[in-house]
């Protein structure tokens, strides 16, 4: 297994789900929280091209985690809506990035977005909308 890249620490909250798809790695962005993780088997497809779930997977935790995390204290969310939209693909054996941007975060709705990053290329872009539970 390879090491993340400087400013990377092991996921700082996870689950068993996160488990399986992990290591996930974060770091503090420009904009707000970054996750990584590298393109293992597990998430490829038989053309070694990482699946569409793995994004959507990541997405809901990374954008969940910026909203929830916003605020001095932390924020119990639920996912409302969550869209992606795919550009380009990420292969086996690729460092993925999602930075996300906290757009707001309300009394009951946290409205957020991400980039997935493969090297400076964007190749997935991501938004949700979350209720306060």
């Amino acid at each position: 297994m390879k090491d993340a890249p400087p400013g990377f620490e092991p996921l700082f909250r996870t689950s068993p789900y996160l488990d399986l798809l992990g290591p996930i790695y974060s770091a503090r962005g420009e904009s707000g929280l970054v996750l990584g993780l590298w393109a293992e088997e597990k998430h490829c497809n038989a053309r070694n091209v990482v699946h569409g779930g793995v994004f959507s997977s990541i997405a809901d935790v990374a954008l969940g985690y910026s909203a929830a995390f916003a605020t001095d204290e932390p924020m119990p969310l639920v996912t409302v809506n969550l869209t992606l939209d795919y550009a380009g693909s990420a292969k086996l054996g690729d460092w993925i990035e999602i930075r996300t941007d906290v757009q707001r975060v309300g009394r009951r709705m946290a409205y957020v977005n991400g980039y997935f990053v493969v090297g400076e290329k964007r190749i997935v872009r991501s938004s949700a909308v979350f209720a306060a539970s």
